[in-house]
């Protein structure tokens, strides 16, 4: 540290810089309580994958709701199919990142039998579907506005915008992504659950 810098000073770079690293990860802290600040807290994600052994798996929560066109979706109506559940909202600059990726390996596997369900959290109807057009995004998100569909994830829970949960055919969490994913990390764990039998 040069002796001339002052500590505050110091400080408070060196807290920009951690509070930015966090925005490229997740959206962190008190920004990830959505915008109407309803304070549920989530924290930074690294966008490390974590693979779940089979025997260790938790079943994921009998989600429901509809989606952005007004239509009901199930989870468990998927269940039988490996299924990529994303969780994201339109003012997470992180998903805004992602949403390429997770389009293009949607569109890889769909004729596979892999569904893919967006969750939009604590968002509203038109920012989210401006997002879905924006990126092209094709496969169904539930709206989340109230964030009641993410908090039923407790077993296994999301803990960041954007996260990424990978299903398997019995509608358990085989693969946990906390924090923004790319096409070369989720595109092998989607092909790896699928191929289980």
């Amino acid at each position: 540290m040069n002796p001339r810098t002052s500590p505050g000073l110091f400080a408070a770079v060196v807290a920009l810089s951690v509070g930015s690293s966090m925005a490229l990860a997740g959206c962190a802290g008190s920004s990830a309580s959505g915008p109407d600040g309803s304070g549920n807290r989530f924290v930074g994600g690294d966008g490390n994958a974590q693979e779940i052994k089979a025997a260790d798996r938790k079943a994921a929560p009998q989600a429901e709701g509809t989606t952005l066109e007004g239509k009901p979706l199930k989870l468990a109506e998927l269940r039988g199919k490996v299924t990529v559940v994303n969780f994201w909202a339109s003012w997470c600059a992180p998903c805004r990142g992602e949403a390429p990726s997770l389009e293009q390996v949607y569109k890889e596997n769909k004729a596979k039998g892999v569904e893919f369900v967006g969750v939009g959290f604590k968002d509203s109807r038109d920012n989210a579907k401006a997002f879905e057009r924006k990126f092209k995004i094709t496969y169904p998100s539930l709206f989340d506005e109230s964030g009641q569909i993410t908090l039923a994830f407790r077993d296994v829970p999301p803990n960041a915008i954007p996260s990424t949960l990978v299903l398997d055919r019995q509608g358990r969490v085989a693969a946990r992504i906390v924090g923004a994913t790319t096409y070369s990390k989720l595109g092998p764990l989607v092909a790896k659950v699928a191929a289980e039998k």
